[in-house]
C-alpha cells in the first residue's frame, strides 16, 4: 500500500532542519503484515529529541529512515499469528519492546531485549524484516515504529493495547515521555515520599520525571534547565524550586537542600548535564541517567567518591519498564488527575510541519508537540 510519510535520507544535520527539509514528505510503499506483525492507522506522533538525535548524529542510524517512535494508533490489520488484537483497537507503540525469551525478558527487564536491540540497530522490525521501500529500494524503521507517517506495520510485542478512555494525542505522550521519565522516577529510581529529587533538563521526558516524582510524593522536586518558559511549565506541573543551569547550579542546589538531593535523575543526553547531576547528589544518593548522549561521550568520575560516599550512578531505558504493566498503571494516575501529560503539550500540527518542529524542539521553544493524522 502506498503511504505518506517523513523520510531522512541523509543524516548529521545539525541546525536549521526546515530551512535544510531534513525531513522530506514522501510517498512511501508499506508492505502489509507478516506473521507476527500488525498495520496501524497512526493518529498521533511525538516529536521527541530521540527523533532529533538520529536528525544530527548524535544518535546514528542508517538512512533513508522514517523517524518517529512516539505513537498512537489503531489497529486496520494483523498477521498470521497475532491473536490478543483485532481492527479498531486503539494502541500506543513502544520503541523497546521485550521478545520474551532473552534472558533479559526472562529478568522481567525487556527494555534490554538483546533480539529487539540487534533487529532495531539495523533499522528492522523485531521479526527481522523491513516493510517500507521507496523507489525500489529498502527504507529503515526506526527502532521498530517509524511513526511519522500515515501508517505503519509494527512486530506486535512493539504494541500494547489501550483499555483506557484517553485520546490518541495524549496516549501517544505515554508510549515515550511518560514511560521515560516516570519510569525512571518509579521503577529505577524508586522514589519515595518525602524525597528530595532533582531533574536536569526539562523536555517531555523531563517534564513527565516532574510528574511523577510529584505522584510519588517527593517533598522537594528541583528542577533544572538554561530555559524560563520550561521552568516555569515545571513549576506548574509540580516542582517546589526552579534553578537555573549555569555555572553555579551545583552550588545553588547543594545550598538549597542543605548538601544535594537524594536523587537527580539527568535527561539532558548530555555529559555536562550528567555531571552536574553527580555533583547535586548527596552523599549516599542515587545518580539516574535517562538522557542519550552521542556513543562517543566519556564522563570523568571520582572514583573514591563510590565507596567513601556510597554514591550510585544507574542508567535508565525507558524508565527501567515494563509496558504491559506499567501504561496501565499510568493511564490509571492520569484519570485521577496524578499525571496530567496534557500540561506538557505546547503544539499540535500536522506532517507537513516537521522540519519546523525539529527547529523548536532544537531552540528550546517547544515541550512536547504531537504530530496528528486525519
Amino acid at each position: 500500500m502506498e503511504i505518506t510519510a517523513a523520510v531522512l535520507e541523509l543524516g548529521g544535520i545539525e541546525h536549521g532542519f526546515e530551512q535544510a527539509r531534513a525531513l522530506t514528505v514522501r510517498t512511501v510503499t508499506l508492505d502489509l503484515p507478516g506473521p507476527g506483525e500488525v498495520l496501524i492507522r497512526v493518529a498521533a506522533a511525538g516529536v521527541c529529541h530521540s527523533d532529533l538525535s538520529v536528525i544530527n548524529g548524535t544518535r546514528p542510524r542508517p538512512v533513508p529512515m522514517v523517524l518517529g517512535h512516539e505513537a498512537s494508533g489503531f489497529v486496520e490489520e494483523v498477521g498470521a499469528g497475532v491473536l490478543d488484537l483485532v481492527p479498531g483497537d486503539h494502541v500506543v507503540c513502544i520503541f523497546a519492546p521485550g521478545c520474551g525469551n532473552c534472558l533479559m525478558c526472562a529478568e522481567g527487564r525487556p527494555a534490554l531485549c538483546t533480539r529487539a536491540a540487534a533487529h532495531h540497530g539495523k533499522g528492522e522490525l523485531m521479526t527481522g524484516h523491513r516493510r517500507l521501500s521507496m523507489d525500489g529500494r529498502p527504507v529503515h524503521h526506526h527502532v521498530g515504529v517509524s511513526a511519522f507517517a500515515t501508517h505503519a506495520v509494527l512486530a506486535r510485542p512493539s504494541l500494547v493495547k489501550v483499555e483506557a478512555d484517553l485520546p490518541p494525542h495524549l496516549s501517544a505522550l505515554f508510549s515515550c515521555a511518560m514511560l521515560t521519565g516516570a519510569g525512571a522516577v518509579f521503577n529505577t529510581a524508586k522514589v519515595t515520599p518525602g524525597s528530595k529529587v532533582a531533574v536536569f533538563g526539562l523536555g517531555g521526558v523531563g517534564l513527565s520525571a516532574i510528574l511523577g516524582a510529584a505522584a510519588a510524593g517527593a517533598g522537594e522536586i528541583i528542577a533544572v534547565d538554561p530555559f524560563g518558559a520550561k521552568l516555569q511549565a515545571a513549576l506548574e506541573m509540580g516542582a517546589t524550586r526552579a534553578v537555573k543551569a549555569d555555572p553555579h547550579t551545583i552550588e545553588a542546589v547543594r545550598e538549597l537542600t542543605q548538601g544535594g538531593v537524594d536523587v537527580a535523575i539527568e535527561v539532558a543526553g548530555s555529559v555536562q548535564a550528567l555531571e552536574t547531576a553527580w555533583g547535586c547528589t548527596c552523599r549516599g544518593g542515587l545518580t539516574v541517567t535517562a538522557g542519550l548522549p552521542h556513543p562517543d561521550a566519556r564522563m570523568p568520575l571520582n572514583a573514591l567518591q563510590l565507596v567513601a560516599e556510597e554514591r550510585t550512578l544507574r542508567g535508565s531505558y525507558i524508565g527501567s519498564c515494563v509496558p504491559q504493566r506499567d501504561l496501565p498503571r499510568m493511564f490509571a494516575l492520569h484519570a485521577q488527575g496524578k499525571l496530567p501529560v496534557d500540561k506538557m503539550l505546547t503544539h499540535r500540527l500536522k506532517l507537513a510541519e516537521i522540519n519546523r518542529a525539529m527547529d523548536r524542539l532544537d531552540d528550546g521553544s517547544a515541550i512536547r508537540q504531537i504530530v496528528e493524522f486525519d
